[in-house]
């Protein structure tokens, strides 16, 4: 059985903050305590270079690139593991609703005959730490926003 953690947001900002944010990787360890270093092209094919902090430790993860939406997502998979052992895919979406407002969705699925063991070892880490992005992502928006009011 693998690992699926879905979270989602309201943030009162507009939809192009959020991609602002999510998009600004070099801003990451100013606000991201789940993933504070990113470095891509975000280019589908490209790797995306994170350093993920599960608990204390800083673990260093390789993905692909695999689609690029200007302004509403983008997202990755994990080169797969040899005969299927692990493999994961994670989904960014941005969904407007109306000027001043939007939603962020984050998808991650680990699935493979490894994912049951990754799941018993790590699945309270990941959810924290999506949980703790995901957060993130709406405070650093709604800043964001509230700075570029008059």
């Amino acid at each position: 059985m693998g690992l699926v953690i879905d979270r989602e947001v309201d943030v009162a900002a507009p939809a192009q903050i959020v991609w602002q944010v999510i998009t600004d990787l070099p801003a990451y360890g100013q606000w991201n305590t789940f993933v504070p270093e990113c470095r891509s092209t975000l280019r589908p094919g490209d790797p995306i270079e994170m350093q993920v902090r599960l608990g204390q430790a800083l673990s260093r993860q390789v993905e692909w690139m695999t689609t690029y939406d200007e302004g509403t997502g983008f997202s990755y998979r994990m080169k797969p593991v040899p005969l299927g052992a692990l493999w994961s895919a994670r989904v960014h979406r941005i969904e407007s609703l109306g000027d001043e407002r939007c939603r962020y969705h984050t998808h991650f699925e680990l699935n493979g005959w490894l994912s049951g063991l990754v799941r018993a070892l790590m699945r309270s880490k990941l959810e924290q730490g999506f949980s703790a992005m995901t957060r993130g992502i709406q405070q650093r928006a709604e800043q964001l926003r509230s700075a570029q009011r008059p």
